[in-house]
């Protein structure tokens, strides 16, 4: 589909409605950034536990390079139950959502916000939420982008910590999440960006609630697997995969490189790219937004939205910024981005 330039309309003081939505699995927490159009997708954000929509995306969506962007697709970012800021406890008698049921919540938003589709931005629990969603309905998902994505059911170490966290928390509510949860996704920051990981253990224990957000991380830690299949022209023709254009994010010091290696692993080729992004660790749409702005251009123009995306591109091969490295790359690739043409992953430089 083609989006011609003279509907990319600016929008400088965007309508935002704050609701909670009611789904079979209890209210969502949900912010509509803008007006949805007929023509349009709408970006749908889905933040990793731990976080909110503002800690999770402010810093990439406030980014001055995101302008262009927030310019023509709304934005609908959703909450998990009890996530977002100010929640009170949920009631002892709730009983809180798997992540597949999680998944199963979102049409209700989209049907009160009245989407008719959407391109996906998660990060982590997001990420699988999201990848979910678009499993069970493709009719509803133009594209995804995923950062930091596990489609592997949660392992033993997973559930033992979810299990010892669940009896820990109620003496040392902090605890958990200060040590184990950060350090595993955000262990190159921990020991290069002090202040970083310093503002988000703030957030964590001063902006969450902890009753709450143990149940998100309970419901994460017993995931199941994703069950994705990549197609084998002639052999598997009863395949499971993700059928929207797709493109996962890692930064190439995260600790979620494997997983997300092995998801690309699983996904069909022609639809999806993997990028790693050099120096950068488990947080790169806060560490380095600018270079995910710059491969969400890249995806959304190649989906044919907005061909003004382009010229933003073509200026940015000037700008001096470090390059990104992109596996399997199936949009545009600039002078700024490397590209492993083979099914084997080895990394060429395209000029």
């Amino acid at each position: 589909m083609e989006v011609d330039d003279n509907e990319c309309e600016s929008v400088f003081e965007p309508h935002i409605t704050e609701e909670h939505v009611e789904t079979h699995y209890g209210n969502v927490h949900c912010i509509m950034v803008g007006t949805p159009r007929a023509n349009h997708p709408v970006l749908l954000t889905f933040h990793d536990v731990g976080l909110n929509h503002k800690s999770c995306f402010d810093t990439l969506f406030n980014h001055e390079d995101m302008r262009e962007i927030n310019s023509y697709l709304p934005v609908c970012h959703v909450e998990a139950p009890g996530q977002h800021e100010g929640a009170k406890t949920l009631p002892s008698s709730y009983i809180y959502p798997s992540m597949d049921q999680l998944s199963e919540a979102l049409p209700a938003v989209l049907k009160h916000f009245g989407l008719r589709r959407v391109i996906g931005l998660g990060v982590g629990a997001g990420a699988y939420i999201l990848a979910k969603f678009a499993l069970n309905h493709p009719d509803l998902v133009d594209g995804l982008v995923l950062i930091n994505i596990n489609p592997s059911a949660a392992g033993l170490i997973d559930s033992v910590a979810s299990k010892v966290s669940s009896v820990v928390w109620v003496d040392h509510p902090s605890c958990m999440l200060n040590n184990s949860n950060i350090s595993f996704k955000y262990c190159d920051e921990i020991e290069t960006n002090h202040d970083l990981i310093a503002t988000y253990r703030h957030n964590i224990t001063t902006t969450m609630n902890q009753s709450n957000l143990t149940q998100f991380l309970h419901s994460y830690n017993n995931r199941n697997a994703l069950e994705v299949e990549r197609p084998i022209p002639g052999e598997n023709i009863n395949f499971r995969t993700l059928k929207c254009s797709t493109l996962l994010i890692v930064g190439d010091n995260s600790p979620a490189v494997e997983a997300v290696v092995d998801c690309n692993s699983k996904l069909n080729p022609t639809e999806t790219t993997l990028l790693k992004m050099a120096d950068c660790g488990g947080l790169p749409q806060v560490d380095q937004p600018a270079k995910v702005i710059e491969a969400l251009k890249y995806f959304i123009q190649g989906m044919g939205y907005c061909k003004s995306l382009l010229e933003w591109t073509n200026r940015s091969r000037c700008s001096g910024r470090r390059p990104v490295k992109a596996v399997r790359s199936t949009f545009p690739v600039s002078a700024e981005l490397y590209c492993a043409a083979s099914t084997e992953r080895d990394d060429v430089n395209v000029p």
